[in-house]
């Protein structure tokens, strides 16, 4: 399988934390296979009373994490496939809170959910393997932030590797 180094420079400190869930390894289409696949057999367990459960007031569901985790895979590759074709428009963040908040995961089965997640992830797997590694490297702006097209796509590993970990630390 193709090997996807993550970075190892240039990364702004907002992205620290999800790059270093990322293994060195370089299988991160693998990474990012495998961890659907958790996600999937995790959520697939849950009553639909624990995925409607909040550990504190104002955090979101289970239902609305995994609705948040397909937004941004929309997002996150949008840029990445911006990025990576040579764009150098800076790119506008979003407002996370507001998009969970109009999607109302809470009132959809999850099972739609997770089927919208899975359905992104495989179209970003595709898309990433053909990705060479001076796409990859390309670089640009979102949000204010210089990023690569490299950074982006370990980006999705760890970024879900975070919600992965809090909804098992505070959810189960």
């Amino acid at each position: 399988m193709k090997k996807i180094n993550k970075p190892t420079a240039d990364i702004p400190a907002f992205y620290e934390h999800y790059m270093d869930m990322v293994p060195d390894d370089g299988h991160l289409l693998q990474l990012l296979s495998d961890i659907q696949t958790e996600t999937e057999t995790l959520v697939q367990s849950l009553t639909e009373e624990k995925l409607l459960f909040r550990y504190a007031e104002n955090k979101w569901t289970i239902k609305d994490l995994m609705l948040h985790l397909a937004d941004c895979e929309r997002i996150i590759i949008y840029r990445a496939t911006r990025i990576a074709r040579g764009d150098k428009t800076n790119l506008p963040g979003f407002d996370e809170a507001a998009f969970v908040s109009a999607a109302k995961a809470n009132n959809r089965p999850i099972k739609d959910i997770m089927e919208e997640l899975k359905a992104f992830r495989a179209a970003s797997i595709v898309f990433i393997k053909s990705l060479s590694d001076e796409e990859l490297s390309r670089t640009g702006t979102a949000n204010g932030y210089p990023l690569s097209a490299r950074l982006l796509v370990n980006h999705l590993y760890g970024h879900h590797k975070h919600h992965l970990d809090i909804i098992k630390e505070r959810y189960l």
